[in-house]
């Protein structure tokens, strides 16, 4: 699997960020919270309970790219999270990209309301939540990603994505 990147999606609350953790410390592999690369003035927006558009997300998405880039370029793998909510994020993410396998974590709104209104530790207030699902658009069968689901343990979770692979 030289090369290969996981790109681990979904909406806030989904537990993207520990199933990639999960995957990572599984597989060896470094891992990357997308979350990290967002610009200041993105956080700040989300902070103040404003939903990101398309301009927002436009360099938060190249910076996501460029370290999968670096990964790719090393011929190392890795493993990212990263929302990807709308098709045309993921077509940017996996454009020239062919190492890129998408993880998808598909979870209920009011499941991921519960969780992000839970969080101490995190700038994203759950009253964004709605605004996340209204963005979603769950991978189509030829993005051939592989759907796990957010109520599962992360370990069932990891062994259902390694099965895929």
């Amino acid at each position: 699997m030289t090369g290969t990147v996981l790109l681990v999606m979904g909406v806030a609350g989904a537990g993207k960020s520990t199933l990639a953790r999960a995957l990572a410390d599984r597989l060896g592999w470094p891992f990357l919270e997308g979350d990290d690369l967002h610009p200041a003035a993105n956080v700040a927006k989300m902070r103040a309970g404003a939903p990101l558009d398309d301009a927002d997300r436009a360099p938060w998405l190249a910076a996501v790219g460029k370290a999968m880039d670096d990964w790719i370029a090393e011929g190392r793998c890795g493993v990212v999270a990263c929302s990807a909510l709308k098709r045309r994020y993921r077509d940017t993410l996996r454009a020239g990209r062919p190492q890129v396998r998408i993880v998808y974590v598909a979870i209920d709104e009011a499941l991921a309301r519960a969780r992000v209104a839970q969080r101490t530790d995190h700038y994203y207030p759950a009253s964004l939540v709605p605004s996340q699902f209204a963005a979603l658009e769950p991978p189509a069968p030829d993005e051939r990603a592989i759907t796990v689901d957010a109520t599962q343990a992360t370990d069932a979770q990891v062994a259902a994505t390694l099965a895929a692979l």
